[in-house]
């Protein structure tokens, strides 16, 4: 799933979205083609890599329904899983076919992320890793529980703009960081720079709201260890990523740097999904 949400953006990052033409699921209407360029290899393997994996998924999604059945989530993760990988495929083959506004376009990494993150909690599940320290006995209060589902859902939001930011081509727009000053420091000029800006101050929102919550974890819950260090792995992560983030100004659009930061975030969602999880078992406390 992360090749998928990786060949995914080295399509957008590369431009190679159009590397087999108007055909899909052949390559310009060929089974093997003939007419070899860079962007038809990145193209024709995101969609072999692709179309592998849902087979993949859709067996593990079969297997763990009939082998783990029985707990309460693994039903919902295996469909949810299959469901927005068949999804974000079918939305990259309307893009190639019809074409697509880049606003619908955004959409199709948010969710291949969620096909990804139920992925990352039906394994948890398979290999009960939470039994190590018994998720059931911890005790999340309310604070905590509200943080955590708010901050999962906006950072949903910000990989939106983010995914935005790549497909308008607004990655550049502004030459600077973390403001867009350019020739003036004033407000946006244009529809790019306000996509750009947008998605970066939305991106600052989210790194202090991370703070926060980390900082509750490391003053409340020292105890827990799973939650402890958990939002300490999450606070580092979301670090990481404005770091790239701002590298990837600083560098120009360098590519394994834009990859990079597409990778940090997709762990970043998995990891607060599965403090979702771990909030769902716990026991309540007001």
């Amino acid at each position: 799933m992360l090749f998928v949400l990786l060949g995914g953006a080295l399509v957008t990052k590369t431009e190679s979205g159009m590397g087999c033409g108007r055909s899909w699921p052949l390559c310009n209407g060929q089974f093997i083609p003939s007419d070899i360029t860079f962007e038809l290899v990145i193209e024709l393997a995101h969609r072999v890599v692709s179309g592998g994996v849902g087979l993949l998924v859709l067996a593990l999604s079969i297997w763990s329904w009939r082998s783990i059945g029985y707990k309460r989530e693994t039903k919902f993760l295996a469909a949810l899983s299959f469901f927005f990988l068949v999804l974000q495929g079918l939305i990259g083959a309307a893009a190639v076919l019809w074409g697509q506004s880049d606003f619908v376009l955004a959409i199709h990494f948010g969710i291949s992320l969620i096909s990804f993150a139920s992925i990352l909690l039906l394994t948890l599940l398979i290999f009960e890793v939470d039994q190590k320290f018994d998720a059931n006995s911890l005790v999340i209060d309310r604070r905590m529980r509200f943080h955590t589902v708010g901050v999962t859902i906006y950072s949903y939001l910000v990989v939106y703009t983010g995914a935005l930011v790549r497909h308008t081509e607004s990655s550049l727009v502004c030459k600077d960081w973390p403001l867009c000053v350019n020739s003036s420091p004033s407000l946006p000029t244009n529809l790019y720079e306000w996509i750009q800006m947008g998605h970066r101050a939305a991106a600052g929102f989210i790194f202090l709201w991370i703070a926060y919550i980390t900082y509750i974890a490391i003053k409340e819950h020292k105890h827990q260890k799973v939650i402890y260090w958990g939002w300490i792995i999450a606070f580092t992560l979301v670090c990481l990523q404005v770091m790239s983030g701002a590298l990837v100004v600083f560098t120009r659009l360098n590519l394994a740097i834009a990859l990079m930061h597409a990778l940090i975030i997709s762990c970043l969602f998995g990891l607060l999904c599965y403090f979702n999880l771990l909030a769902s078992r716990s026991k309540r406390k007001h």
